[in-house]
């Protein structure tokens, strides 16, 4: 026997041992006994050195190739046990796709109804091409009142109605007590033409069934060179239908003042009860909405805008007063009790996002 015939004989003797596992545990235990550090064939290697110059080079030829086709032969038959094994979990857990669901629990979070309906007007003014403009919480009295034309002896400017901040540089700080200074700061950066909403925070010193200290407003504003009454109307017509989901609705718009416009337009909606439900767009009822009017034009030349050019008009509404009218809430202080009972009743699923085409509450 050729003193190398040992090498092929341990080939065989390793290749039988591969063939008899039945895991990939097993093959792993035959692997480290083979090539692991004290392995046979690392045992081997470790030998070469130990040869007879004139065998040495054969022998280490041998016993790399007997590690290379080992290595391949493990390698193969552990791809083989892996199909195995894929195969038995198929086919030991099959799925039966006609079972229902099972709860996934995403239905206990809830969307609160201030953020739905957010989303629900920031949708239909979306589909009228208004952009969205946002402004600081903390104002400072010239874009909180100053440049809307509200007077100093105005009612708004005292502290019983505002929440003063301590001053900077003797100039005075307070929590925006509407979102109109984003009008103005909009108009001083902005050229027309401008049309935009600004929804937000905003907070007066005023507490309780309708009122709270801090609350929620979208304000509308456009401007142009032909801005007119009518435009306006149409504009607040059309988002009371999509926003009530009504296909026709009665207004009326009364006189009103506000600082800030000229003329200035309180309007109301008409609506009925039945079956202790309130029913908006008909009947012989009023309710107030929103405010509006056309820009005044001391408003435009405090923003730089020549009134003999530029006309616009604006309007505001609350959003917490939306979505008690809309979804039958009664007390606005419940909005922030953080009552996880009165979110789970009221608040909306993660998922109904707001759509003109599907219905924005459905």
């Amino acid at each position: 026997m050729n003193k190398f015939d040992k090498f092929l004989q341990l080939q065989e003797q390793i290749s039988k041992k591969i063939t008899q596992v039945k895991t990939l545990e097993q093959l792993e235990s035959i692997r480290v006994s083979i090539l692991g550090k004290k392995g046979t064939i690392t045992s081997l290697l470790k030998n070469i050195s130990a040869q007879i110059p004139e065998d040495r080079k054969v022998f280490g030829e041998q016993v790399n190739q007997l590690k290379r086709k080992v290595t391949e032969e493990i390698d193969r038959y552990k791809s083989n046990l892996l199909d195995a094994e894929i195969i038995e979990k198929i086919s030991n857990n099959k799925i039966d796709v006609t079972l229902p669901l099972p709860e996934s629990g995403i239905d206990i979070g809830k969307i609160h109804p201030i953020s739905q309906v957010t989303e629900e007007v920031i949708e239909i003014f979306s589909d009228m091409d208004f952009y969205i403009a946002e402004g600081p919480d903390i104002e400072d009295e010239q874009h909180n009142f100053n440049a809307l034309n509200i007077p100093d002896s105005h009612p708004a400017r005292q502290m019983v109605d505002t929440f003063y901040l301590p001053k900077v540089n003797g100039e005075s700080r307070l929590l925006r007590t509407h979102t109109s200074p984003v009008q103005i700061r909009t108009m001083l950066t902005k050229k027309p033409p401008i049309r935009i909403i600004a929804p937000g925070r905003t907070y007066r010193s005023d507490s309780d069934q309708t009122h709270t200290p801090m609350f929620h407003q979208v304000e509308g504003l456009v401007i142009d060179t032909d801005a007119n009454m009518g435009q306006l109307k149409w504009v607040l017509e059309e988002f009371c239908k999509s926003f009530f989901e009504v296909s026709s609705i009665k207004m009326r718009l009364r006189p009103s003042y506000f600082p800030f416009t000229e003329p200035s337009l309180e309007v109301d909606i008409a609506c009925h009860k039945e079956n202790n439900q309130l029913i908006v767009g008909e009947g012989e009822d009023w309710l107030e909405v929103l405010g509006s009017g056309m820009v005044h034009p001391q408003v435009l030349r405090n923003v730089n805008l020549d009134p003999k050019v530029y006309k616009g008009f604006a309007f505001g509404m609350g959003i917490d007063r939306l979505a008690m009218l809309k979804y039958g809430m009664t007390d606005l202080r419940a909005f922030f009790d953080s009552d996880l009972r009165w979110l789970r009743h009221y608040g909306f699923r993660a998922f109904d996002i707001p759509s003109l085409s599907k219905g924005l509450s459905e």
